[in-house]
């Protein structure tokens, strides 16, 4: 899972509340630069090597007296001198010039938002278990997790935070929001969220979160039909995490074992409220459906090159009839999936329309256990399709109507049913 010896991440959440974002494996940042020393403002600055030793945009003899004088100026006269933290001016200093940039999915990370991105895919982490993204620039949630605190309290995919703790969100960046919201097991944690107009308050108790990416069930049947219709097994697929693809060998091993038997007459792959996670591993699960060879994504990329990830192996799922379920929390590596399972007509696609999200990010470390994460590049389809903001129109629209308040239950789930029906037909 290396792109020229680092780890190339195909990011939607970049975090998730409690939650998933992705993982370890980044690479330390090098750093070749001459120590220097100076003092500025009271401040003793090291590195401070000149423009001409820096990149390309640095090298055009930038005066920087503008930040200094900026600089001094909050130290001298801010009301609230408790609030003048050195460190956090710089951290912030470092976030806007990344943010300058214009892109929601380049940012920058302090040491500790960068050791939580790296916590959530490994397993337990504390929080309310929403996955979290960033839709025209506001904080949304993608989906709250299965039966974790943010789904208890009501929360739903599509509401957009405008508060946490009664403070604005607007202008926040995704590391920001999950810094607010998560916590401690037992803590609280108040949301002001707008869902279609009406402004709503929900107050989340924060708890552990254990995440399993892959759940199976092997005896799913149509709601009302019976010993008639047979079973059908039902995978879903909640992320592409650090154990996705080990958690994903044993519940196929299963699948194989009872397709090989007759015993099932097909499978579901349910990514709906799917966030994404690590390219390479859509690029590994999607070699179980589609024979070797077969292209499942295109990067293209001015700086890295193009490149054509294609099926490496021999799959064990290769003949067995297949639908696949995607709604709007479906994003970046399931949309992946999803869309190359569907452009080389191996399955169908059931549900909603996905997130919309064909950027691919490079996650590394910086120094002091500070992050980066850069989009390098764009992804495409088979077909050529980019649906950045765009998302992927499923062949066979369908939609859970669910009460308000209530959460999915079996006997709602109308769009699980339209798929074992498509399989059945």
């Amino acid at each position: 899972m290396t792109h020229d010896s680092k780890k190339i991440t195909n990011i939607l959440l970049v975090l998730a509340v409690t939650v998933l974002l992705f993982g370890s494996g980044y690479k330390i940042g090098q750093y070749q630069s001459t120590l220097h020393q100076t003092t500025k403002s009271g401040l003793s600055l090291f590195n401070t090597s000149s423009a001409s030793s820096l990149g390309k945009t640095a090298a055009k003899d930038m005066d920087f007296s503008l930040f200094w004088d900026t600089w001094s100026q909050i130290e001298a006269k801010y009301v609230d001198q408790k609030k003048v933290d050195p460190k956090k001016m710089y951290y912030g200093a470092i976030k806007g010039m990344v943010a300058a940039v214009g892109d929601q999915y380049t940012f920058f990370l302090t040491p500790e938002e960068n050791k939580q991105t790296k916590d959530d895919l490994g397993g337990k982490f504390e929080g309310i278990g929403a996955q979290l993204g960033m839709d025209a620039g506001f904080i949304t949630v993608i989906a709250p997790l299965k039966d974790s605190p943010s789904e208890k309290a009501g929360l739903k995919a599509g509401d957009v935070i405008t508060k946490v703790n009664g403070e604005s969100t607007s202008g926040w960046v995704l590391p920001q929001a999950v810094a607010k919201i998560r916590g401690e097991k037992g803590t609280k944690v108040k949301l002001t969220v707008n869902r279609d107009t009406k402004e709503l308050h929900i107050d989340i108790v924060r708890d552990t979160i254990k995440v399993e990416s892959v759940e199976i069930t092997l005896n799913e049947q149509k709601k009302d039909c019976g010993t008639i219709c047979g079973d059908v097994a039902y995978l879903k697929l909640n992320q592409f995490g650090e154990n996705t693809v080990d958690e994903w060998e044993q519940k196929v091993a299963e699948i194989k074992s009872k397709w090989d038997s007759r015993a099932i007459k097909g499978m579901v792959l349910d990514m709906r409220d799917n966030p994404g996670g690590y390219l390479e591993s859509s690029v590994y699960l999607a070699g179980e459906f589609l024979p070797k060879g077969a292209l499942v994504v295109r990067q293209e990329s001015p700086s890295l090159g193009n490149k054509d990830y294609t099926v490496m192996r021999t799959g064990s799922l290769l003949d067995i009839p297949l639908v696949v379920l995607i709604n709007k929390g479906s994003a970046s590596a399931a949309e992946i999936l999803a869309g190359a399972l569907r452009d080389h007509k191996r399955a169908k696609l059931i549900g909603e329309k996905s997130f919309g999200k064909g950027s691919v990010q490079e996650a590394m470390d910086l120094k002091d256990g500070a992050g980066l994460h850069v989009t390098v590049a764009k992804w495409v389809l088979p077909k050529g399709d980019w649906i950045n903001h765009k998302g992927i129109e499923p062949e066979v629209k369908a939609e859970n109507k669910i009460a308000e308040g209530n959460t999915l239950t079996r006997e709602a789930d109308t769009q699980l049913d339209r798929a074992i029906e498509e399989l059945l037909h």
